[in-house]
């Protein structure tokens, strides 16, 4: 895919949509079920601006903004709300279910804790990303397919 992400006689919004069409179900492969961490979102968005350059051969050497990319290919950084958007439509299937994948994933199994910090959890991640205040919020607004798809929604036009 290099030699077509990397032509110049190719058109930028043809390169891109090859880039979301190869490239980025590759990367973004079982990531309904990823924990997104500042870390981890800040290494999601270095690789996404790193096929850009690639795609446009700015070297990574050249003085150049990543919002200057982002001009040059016509486009916003999307990677971080396609991969909540899935997160989202992916919970809102398991939430509606009610069986032990429903269990699994809000963290409600009996047993103790381990020590230490605890890890985050994916309906923290997606209450954040959706400003539902509370996680029970986001779980029971899960029911009502309407209204999750109008969070959803809603979350995706203010961005990450």
């Amino acid at each position: 895919m290099k030699t077509v992400l990397t032509n110049k006689n190719i058109s930028i919004r043809t390169r891109r949509r090859a880039l979301e069409c190869y490239i980025e179900p590759i990367l973004m492969y079982g990531c309904e079920a990823w924990t997104i961490s500042k870390q981890t979102q800040k290494k999601l968005e270095a690789t996404e601006m790193w096929f850009l350059r690639r795609m446009l051969r700015i070297s990574w050497t050249a003085k150049k903004t990543n919002d200057t990319v982002l001009e040059e290919a016509h486009t916003t950084r999307l990677l971080i709300s396609k991969i909540r958007k899935r997160q989202a439509t992916f919970f809102g299937h398991v939430m509606r279910r009610e069986k032990l994948e429903n269990l699994v994933t809000t963290g409600m199994l009996e047993g103790k804790r381990s020590r230490g910090k605890q890890r985050e959890k994916l309906i923290e991640g997606l209450t954040d990303w959706l400003k539902a205040g509370k996680s029970l919020e986001a779980i029971e607004a899960t029911k009502d397919r309407k209204k999750w798809r109008t969070m959803i929604a809603n979350a995706i036009k203010q961005g990450t």
